[in-house]
């Protein structure tokens, strides 16, 4: 599997109407061919012939590792439609079918554990639609099992759910904390004599954090809203790897500076790109479409309180540790130095569409 800023996901959707369900899920060919070998010819190409004739065995293997529950009994599923569909990421196999309980649906429970075993990184993405509320839970190795009580599925939980998606997706995304870190780091340090001196009052930190922060926060909001509703599109790995790119530059201009002042127009202009990366995940996520705006803003606030929450946390401890040599000399460079190799490594994975190392 190719480990990018898009880890291993796949997305299971529950649209309940009555008595019956009708789920879709999407799976991503790549991980489904290192779980059953789609490959049969070793080409390094998926054809359509070849998952054609892996059509049972991707069903038999997909749905043995989901179970669905109505209270206390198992439900049967049964494969209807099998397809390809195209993500931001790739190829996935999407399986359509359908759910027959033996009860009145009151509560239904979901247990996943797709790729668990051999991925533990993978994440199922499970989305619940029922008398026009949407719901929306994250299934990992940690919690692979998630119940619903279908009375208490109101509309108003889907913003609180978008935002706990912003809010894990920032936290979660390792490439726009090392960007942010990279631009944070000299913010309590000036340039002198081609030196890094310390500042001696925290007014101006606050205020220079204050400006890279924001000029970040409105870049990479446009570029979500636009890219979420559609206005403009690139193909992931670009955005990826123009991601990647973004932190080595940030990191590297912290060990040979080239921009000192005026961090705040290099976070607005790799914002913008950075802010596509969020798009590609919360359009794969499923938005709804009732719903539209109120869920985009809920995600987009989450990111925002989930970068907040970092900077808060870095601030005083940078402010307070500025002054010692290990912080300009360990922090700040060996950081720097560590941060760009890092996103070296994901330049390449993400460009080449490959996997350097087991992360």
């Amino acid at each position: 599997m190719v480990f990018a800023h898009k880890a291993s996901d796949s997305y299971l959707a529950l649209k309940i109407s009555g008595p019956t369900i009708k789920g879709q899920w999407d799976i991503a060919l790549r991980d489904l061919d290192y779980a059953i070998s789609l490959d049969t010819n070793d080409d390094s190409a998926i054809t359509w012939g070849e998952l054609r004739k892996k059509r049972e065995s991707v069903s038999t293997y997909a749905f043995s590792h989901l179970q669905i529950f109505a209270g206390s009994l198992r439900c049967r599923i049964s494969p209807a439609d099998y397809m390809v569909d195209t993500h931001t990421d790739g190829a996935y196999a999407v399986l359509q079918f359908e759910v027959d309980c033996p009860e009145q649906l009151a509560a239904i429970s979901v247990n996943y554990t797709l790729f668990f075993d051999l991925d533990p990184q993978h994440r199922g993405l499970l989305r619940v639609d029922y008398q026009g509320a949407t719901h929306t839970a994250l299934l990992s190795p940690a919690q692979n099992l998630q119940k619903f009580e279908l009375n208490q599925l109101k509309s108003g939980t889907a913003f609180l759910q978008y935002l706990q998606e912003g809010i894990r997706h920032i936290w979660t995304g390792y490439d726009h904390i090392m960007f942010l870190l990279s631009l944070l780091l000299p913010a309590v340090l000036y340039r002198q004599a081609k030196q890094w001196q310390s500042e001696l009052r925290f007014r101006p930190v606050l205020m220079e954090v204050i400006k890279i922060v924001t000029a970040f926060t409105i870049a990479h909001s446009i570029t979500l809203c636009l890219a979420t509703l559609g206005v403009i599109s690139l193909p992931s790995r670009w955005v990826e790897s123009a991601i990647a790119a973004s932190v080595i530059l940030a990191a590297l201009n912290n060990l040979y500076p080239l921009i000192s002042n005026k961090l705040w127009l290099v976070a607005f202009g790799f914002g913008l790109i950075h802010g596509l990366g969020f798009a590609n995940v919360l359009k794969d996520l499923g938005l709804p479409q009732h719903m539209l705006l109120l869920t985009l803003l809920a995600f987009n606030l989450g990111v925002e309180i989930g970068q907040l929450t970092i900077v808060s946390g870095f601030l005083p401890a940078a402010f307070w540790l500025r002054q010692t040599w290990w912080y300009r000399k360990l922090l700040v460079s060996l950081g720097s130095g560590l941060i760009a190799i890092i996103a070296s490594i994901w330049l390449l994975e993400r460009s080449l569409n490959l996997r350097l190392i087991n992360w």
